[in-house]
Parts: structure tokens; sequence; C-alpha cells
């Protein structure tokens, strides 16, 4: 690529003697703007991560690149392929509730209500945890990915952890903890430090977002028992947070307004 935009694809900065892109930086911190962006519900915590999400699919296929690591770490970049595709789920199943939320006269009302995976969740989360890492750790290995063990768990973990923050599950924090234990260690031993960095940076960020998650989930159910304690039991659908929340009609009394917010 020649020009300017060459120029701006191409730049880099010199860390303690390492050459780094500067869209990897960038790419990184819509990441982690996403991210705090998903710890307030937002919707627009799904572009945000998209942007990201396509800069730094041209940063791990080093080798196809040019960037200074030259090594391909196909994990890290397939899976930002994928992340476009669940975050478009998101964004779309978020919206509906944020516009559900509108109609009901709720407009500062969060864009998904936290719940635990129960179960049912962790019914389609635990095997797809163990038998995505094992199968695409025998790809990524076949295509000589640098680490295919971690690499895979980084990469299966992470579409699992999208898609429980997409659904609103609130263990879809610690998912990403356990990305972020794994993905440390094997970025800085790839040389793509500012991903490492800002690896740490989030898992700082998840834990937060998991207590503030969870706090949600804790105060949401409290407020509703003294609110009937004095109103008698609420039997409207339209207020009564529905399990699935791309479906459900938030009602003016729902308890997971603005406070929850950071």
């Amino acid at each position: 690529m020649t020009g300017p935009l060459g120029w701006l694809f191409d730049a880099t900065v010199t860390v303690a003697g390492h050459d780094i892109l500067w869209r990897e930086v960038v790419g990184n911190l819509f990441g982690l703007a996403s991210a705090v962006g998903g710890l307030r519900r937002r919707v627009w915590a799904w572009p945000v991560g998209i942007v990201g999400n396509v800069l730094l699919f041209t940063v791990f296929l080093g080798a196809v690149f040019g960037t200074p690591q030259d090594r391909d770490l196909y994990g890290q970049a397939g899976r930002q392929v994928f992340f476009v595709v669940v975050s478009v789920y998101g964004w779309v199943r978020w919206s509906r509730t944020r516009r559900d939320a509108r109609a009901s006269g709720v407009p500062d009302a969060p864009a998904v209500e936290p719940r635990w995976a129960g179960l049912r969740g962790w019914a389609v989360l635990g095997p797809a945890a163990v038998v995505g890492t094992v199968g695409f750790a025998w790809v990524f290995r076949e295509l000589g990915s640098w680490g295919p063990w971690a690499d895979a768990w980084i990469f299966t973990g992470s579409l699992l952890a999208t898609y429980g923050m997409a659904r609103g599950y609130i263990e879809f924090w610690l998912i990403w903890i356990a990305v972020d234990i794994v993905g440390v260690p094997l970025l800085l031993s790839a040389g793509y430090y500012p991903s490492a960095v800002l690896y740490l940076v989030y898992g700082g960020v998840v834990t937060y977002g998991f207590v503030v998650w969870w706090r949600a989930r804790r105060v949401g159910p409290a407020l509703q028992v003294r609110a009937d304690a004095v109103t008698g039991p609420v039997t409207d659908a339209a207020t009564v947070p529905a399990a699935e929340p791309a479906t459900s009609a938030l009602g003016a009394t729902s308890t997971l307004g603005r406070r929850e917010d950071v």
C-alpha cells in the first residue's frame, strides 16, 4: 500500500527496541472501548468493537501483511472475523431491546438485563468450549499457527464470551478472564506487546464488569420484591423483565436503569 493511507497502515512506534504498529495499538483501544461499553450495557459497544476487529485482523496475520512480528496467529486473526459476525448479532439483539424499552416509556433503560446462564446456557457453553478448543487446536497446528492450543482456547473462549454478552449472561465476563490468562503469555511470546498489555488492562475491566453486572442482577429482584409488598404482585407481562432480553418489553417499573451504569 502506498501514499498517505499506506503510511497510516504501516506506521510504527519503537518501544524498548521493538517496532510496534500503530494500528495494533488503535485496534486494541477500540476493543477496550467496546468492553467499557459492554460494562455500561450500551448498544454502541458493538460497532466500536467491530472497528477494532477489522484493524486487528490485519495485525495478527503478520507474515501476510508484513508486520514487524512477521508471525501468523491464525486463531487471533480468525476470531476477528467471527467477532464481526457475532457482534452484528449482539448489535441487532441489544438494539431491539433498546427500542422496546423506549416504546414502553423507559428511554434511559440499558440495552440488556443481566442474567445467569443457568443449566441450559452452560449446556451450550461447556461442550462448545471443549469441542471448539480441541478442534481448532488441530486446525491451527496444521496451519502452522504460533502456539496452537493457546490460540485455539483464545479463539473459542472469545467467541463464547461475545455470544454470552449478546445473550446477557453474567458469566461472559468470567470467560473473558480465562481468555486473558492464556492470552497474555501467548502474545508476549509472539512479540505482540501492545496486545499483551491491553489484555492485562482487559483483565481489570472485565473483573469490574462482572461485579457491576452481578450487582445489577442482585439489585433488580430485591427491588421488585419490595414493590410487590407495597402494591401487590405484578402480573402485567409488560412490567416483568423477560428471560430473553431481545424479545422482552421493558415496562416502566424496570429495576435496571441508569443507577447501575458506571
